[in-house]
């Protein structure tokens, strides 16, 4: 799963609390830290709001108790599917065998760091991080979204040290790109070589709804050692918290705070574990959508 671009605290915050005191500041700060975590929630809601029906015949099955009930009945259609193609090895953080897992989140989304039956997967080497995180940096749905979210920061004058016309937008692209840039190397590549951990995600798979939410989220905690067992993942934590004090270089001195690099790196956290949750449930949709889509062609040739 991708790093989304922040929006950094504005400084306004301070000029509009001129006569509350610090009390009303810190309220007007909480606030907009809120309303940031919010945005992005009701963002991942309509996501899967529209992904849902699209997946599924019966809505109430794909948000039932047990998603495996379903996963093992489709399983056999995917296993037909994938002897279709040879597998590609070159790719350590492929399943080549689940469709789902072939790099790419509702079929835009980059999602090369993912993958199935830890047990069985062999550590990358730090070559193999580096490039499979770049990869994902890179990828041209990064310069897509990075030029949407440039376009809503323009129309909402974010950072006025910019300006406006195209120089300004420049300059709002060119330090979006560096924030997910920075972001994704960090964690991904950067502190995992360092602390010898894993930067994948691996997939529970199997079991109850509740069970696999909850090991989605414990993974913003806990990471693989390249050797083997786990450890507390330092580089998911320090890694965010580099590439924001980064971020403070080439941000204008006046939209620069430590209250607001820290709500950033909050911010950064908790959409991190909305990635995982991504992660873990898409291959389910993508094996109802096969499902779904196996059916209707076979309805439509009687």
């Amino acid at each position: 799963m991708p790093k989304a671009v922040i929006f950094q605290q504005q400084p306004e915050l301070a000029e509009r609390a001129g006569h509350g005191g610090k009390s009303q500041l810190h309220q007007q700060l909480r606030s907009r830290i809120s309303g940031t975590v919010l945005r992005y929630v009701a963002m991942a809601f309509f996501v899967l709001l529209f992904a849902v029906p699209a997946f599924c015949q019966d809505s109430q099955e794909c948000l039932g108790s047990d998603f495996d009930s379903f996963s093992q009945q489709d399983k056999p259609a995917d296993q037909a599917s994938a002897q279709t193609k040879p597998p590609d090895q070159s790719d350590p953080a492929r399943k080549p065998e689940d469709p789902a897992n072939s790099g790419r989140m509702f079929f835009v989304m980059p999602n090369f760091l993912t993958v199935e039956n830890e047990a069985s997967v062999p550590p990358i080497s730090w070559k193999e991080k580096f490039v499979i995180t770049s990869k994902g940096a890179f990828d041209p749905y990064e310069f897509f979204i990075v030029g949407v979210l440039s376009g809503i920061r323009q129309a909402d004058n974010a950072y006025p040290a910019f300006g406006q016309g195209m120089a300004g937008y420049g300059k709002r692209y060119g330090t979006a790109f560096a924030d997910q840039v920075d972001g994704n190397i960090m964690v991904g590549g950067v502190f995992p070589t360092f602390l010898k951990t894993d930067p994948r995600y691996f997939q529970m798979g199997k079991g109850s709804f509740a069970k696999r939410f909850g090991y989605a989220i414990s993974r913003i905690f806990v990471a693989r050692k390249d050797s083997g067992g786990s450890t507390f993942n330092i580089s998911e934590f320090a890694g965010n918290a580099t590439a924001i004090a980064i971020s403070n270089v080439y941000y204008p001195a006046a939209d620069r705070s430590f209250s607001s690099s820290l709500s950033n790196w909050g911010t950064q956290m908790a959409l991190d574990a909305l990635g995982n949750e991504l992660k873990e449930f898409w291959p389910d949709l993508h094996r109802k959508y096969s499902h779904w889509k196996q059916n209707r062609s076979g309805a439509t040739s009687q």
